[in-house]
């Protein structure tokens, strides 16, 4: 039986692809929109109204790096107009003391902060951008000055897992209240770098015990949000809490969709707020009803104990893996394609040399 269709709580607003970092973790897609793609300061100010007429709550603006449109200041303005709580996600490059404060005036609620490495050398290696671990740490001191409330976003994977009690640390010395903890996803550019960027098993058991010590220790002083590898894991999570259950994302061009990888599912064509009202792409799109609730499940799925636990699975993974993206997720034990990702885990993890980064640029 299909559940009822709930408004979205929160969107992610996907400002531009444009970015200084070339990170080799990006979920972008591998093909970037321009800047002539991008939607206008006046298109999005009606987007954010036409998602709080919606239901929305929560609008994250994201990217690329957003601070690479010069309209950044008006939009959360118009963000902060529409009654949304406001969530910058940002790698720091561009922000100046002057725009953060900006930023603030205009009503920006969060300011969540993107953590290549702890140290200066893998960080500006990982983002492919040198100096940009300087610049991050300058405009954090800022932010503390201001008193936006912070949160780090720290990616990992290989090559800097096992640096994650010195990131905790970090978290704390920069006055952030929250960290996430979210091992890479190999969705979009990542895809192309998962050999280089899968962690060993070795290493993501660490990650487990590491978190599970800290949480309660730094209880009232830091809260954790921990995502560990979906691979690793012996049941798919809930992605997005369901497709089309909690949450949309407005690509740069305007492209409404489901998940942020969604577009990777060569079947479904998306709909634009160019063109059709949000409400009306949330509620009676095709691709937003694909694989909403459950009827659309395979067998093994809609018999499960964890149908109305996880909805079968992350769509994208199972196209990205399998080629197919109405099977059961690949991360599932009951899923027949679990072996061909315990292959796939095998052979990469088990390697004493990974592959070299390749770059977003």
């Amino acid at each position: 039986m299909s559940a009822r269709i709930d408004p979205p709580l929160a969107m992610l607003a996907e400002l531009t692809h444009r970015c200084p970092l070339a990170c080799p973790y990006c979920s972008n897609p591998t093909e970037l929109l321009g800047k002539s793609a991008e939607l206008s300061t006046e298109t999005w100010a009606d987007v954010f109204a036409q998602a709080a007429a919606l239901g929305v709550l929560q609008l994250h603006l994201s990217g690329g790096e957003p601070a690479s449109r010069s309209d950044l200041t008006e939009i959360a303005a118009a963000a902060h107009k529409a009654g949304l709580y406001t969530n910058l996600i940002t790698s720091g490059i561009g922000l100046t003391e002057k725009r953060l404060y900006a930023l603030e005036e205009a009503g920006l609620d969060h300011i969540q902060l993107s953590l290549q490495g702890v140290a200066a050398a893998m960080a500006d290696r990982i983002g492919g951008y040198k100096g940009g671990y300087d610049r991050k740490m300058h405009v954090a001191e800022i932010i503390g000055k201001i008193g936006i409330p912070l949160t780090l976003n720290a990616v990992m994977h290989r090559e800097n897992l096992d640096d994650l009690p010195a990131t905790l640390e970090m978290a704390q010395r920069l006055g952030a209240r929250r960290i996430e903890i979210a091992c890479v996803q190999f969705q979009g550019w990542a895809l192309t770098n998962r050999s280089a960027l899968q962690p060993t098993p070795e290493q993501v058991n660490r990650a487990k015990k590491t978190v599970a010590e800290a949480i309660p220790r730094l209880k009232g002083k830091l809260v954790i949000d921990f995502v560990p590898p979906d691979y690793f894991s012996d049941f798919p999570k809930a992605c997005m809490n369901g497709w089309g259950s909690t949450g949309v994302n407005v690509a740069p061009d305007g492209t409404v969709l489901p998940c942020h990888a969604a577009a990777t599912i060569p079947h479904l064509s998306f709909e634009n707020v160019r063109d059709r009202s949000l409400e009306m792409i949330w509620y009676h799109s095709e691709a937003f009803n694909a694989y909403r609730g459950t009827d659309w499940m395979p067998s093994l799925c809609q018999t499960c104990e964890r149908r109305d636990i996880d909805f079968g699975g992350c769509r994208c993974q199972a196209m990205a893996i399998l080629g197919e993206a109405g099977a059961p997720d690949p991360v599932c034990r009951k899923s027949p394609g679990r072996a061909v990702l315990d292959e796939l885990l095998e052979t990469e993890s088990s390697q004493i040399e990974p592959p070299q980064f390749v770059y977003r640029r």
